[in-house]
């Protein structure tokens, strides 16, 4: 959630925030009246509760002839305390659900609008040009028995799909080079819960209006998660962190669930859009002064990954509207699918600032030993299916093979080529 603080002192800001999200800007002035209902609510309590020790002292000394009045004022004092503190309670969560309501403050310089308005940073890599049909990645990949989207549907439905053969070889590769490169750059490896609380999913934003989006386990109470960035968040939730040493880095693997709800028709051929994939996720705390250069950092070894994988992609600055509602802002990597004729999101990072840390209760200790809220910030590694969906298709060849980035090699048995019919033997051995 926002600094409270920033409300009261600055309150034309976030409107203006809410402004460039396309959100309803009067839910500030909501939050503003609900946080003076509280203020008063706390004094009239305090006040009260002082009149009380005062009346409860009273007792004491009061003489045979005052006790009877006396003991009539201090129980009519204690039955206003509890109506006090009652209203006291609701003020506290009028306020909370009132401060749950806004989405994080956007950095200044956020492109506004919504998703048609992102600007192009940079383009980076050539993109290819072939001399025959270009294939899509299902073709690629049926061909190389590598995905197999129809026996996927049998067991699960529309949008589950197995990987299979050189498919999980793949898979397996694309993990490994993630968390190796990412352990390199400092980062703990993680293995974390698909499943979590719903305090975990509040706090790092993924309900009230995202909860559409998210699979609910009923008779648990629990959620599957979309991105391991839920549970690397909760994992430190209600701890103060030792951060002397500069941020603490996290790459987490799980397998994410998204329902894609409000996206029917949108990529439902392959692998792009689904309900399930596998996931290594970077994800930073650090002290909120250095957040902004944090974020240029992961954004930097997202874009080393791709470079690894040979693979042509533009940067994107996100708009305003088309932000999370942690986020206050966002890069996405868009990399370049041919049989679209054009660059799809493959990877993103986002800044949240201190809106996770504030709602999950995550501090750290200043210079002077001090705690305050920490910053959170996250950035997908390898998204493994939509990066499968990818290789095939820029790195085909007119035979049905699909050339092996040198990055991978080690982990595909130093093949520089995957081809339809080839022994996975050969494919699973180490290189020499």
């Amino acid at each position: 959630m926002i600094d409270l603080r920033l409300v009261r002192e600055d309150p034309e800001r976030v409107k203006a925030s809410q402004r460039a999200r396309g959100a309803d800007e009067s839910l500030v002035d909501r939050l503003l009246g609900a946080d003076a209902a509280r203020r008063a609510a706390v004094k009239a309590a305090d006040d009260l509760r002082a009149e009380q020790k005062a009346a409860s002292q009273a007792v004491r000394t009061a003489s045979k002839e005052e006790r009877p009045a006396v003991l009539e004022r201090a129980k009519v004092l204690a039955a206003q305390v509890k109506e006090a503190e009652e209203a006291e309670r609701a003020a506290d969560a009028a306020l909370r659900e009132a401060h749950l309501r806004i989405p994080n403050v956007v950095h200044e310089g956020v492109p506004p609008g919504g998703e048609d308005d992102a600007v192009t940073l940079r383009t980076v890599g050539e993109v290819p040009s072939y001399d025959f049909e270009v294939k899509d990645h299902l073709q690629i990949g049926e061909a190389l028995g590598a995905i197999d989207m129809e026996r996927g549907a049998k067991v699960s439905g529309a949008r589950f799909y197995f990987l299979t053969g050189p498919g999980a070889l793949l898979e397996f590769a694309l993990a490994q080079l993630a968390v190796t490169r990412a352990v390199a750059a400092g980062f703990t490896p993680v293995v974390a819960p698909a499943l979590v609380k719903p305090e975990a999913m509040e706090g790092t934003g993924f309900l009230g209006e995202h909860d559409e989006e998210v699979y609910r386990i009923e008779r648990d109470d629990l959620y599957l998660v979309g991105t391991s960035e839920v549970a690397l968040a909760g994992m430190h939730a209600n701890e103060v962190l030792d951060l002397s040493a500069g941020p603490r880095h996290y790459a987490g693997w799980s397998s994410c669930f998204r329902r894609e709800a409000g996206s029917y028709g949108k990529d439902t051929r392959g692998i792009i859009r689904v309900h399930w994939f596998d996931k290594v996720e970077m994800f930073s705390f650090c002290a909120p002064e250095d957040a902004a250069a944090e974020h240029h950092r992961l954004l930097q070894w997202e874009e080393e990954f791709l470079q690894a994988l040979e693979l042509p992609y533009r940067v994107v600055d996100i708009a305003a509207g088309d932000l999370g509602t942690s986020a206050a802002r966002k890069f996405d990597i868009e990399a370049w699918f041919p049989s679209q004729g054009t660059y799809r999101e493959l990877t993103s990072t986002s800044d949240c600032t201190t809106f996770q840390a504030r709602r999950l209760a995550i501090r750290h200790r200043d210079a002077d030993g001090r705690p305050q809220v920490a910053a959170t910030l996250n950035g997908t590694l390898c998204a493994i299916a939509r990066t499968i969906a990818c290789l095939l298709e820029v790195h085909q060849r007119a035979d049905g093979s699909v050339y092996v980035p040198a990055a991978l090699r080690p982990w595909l048995g130093g093949h520089e080529v995957l081809s339809p019919g080839m022994a996975l033997t050969a494919v699973a051995g180490t290189s020499a």
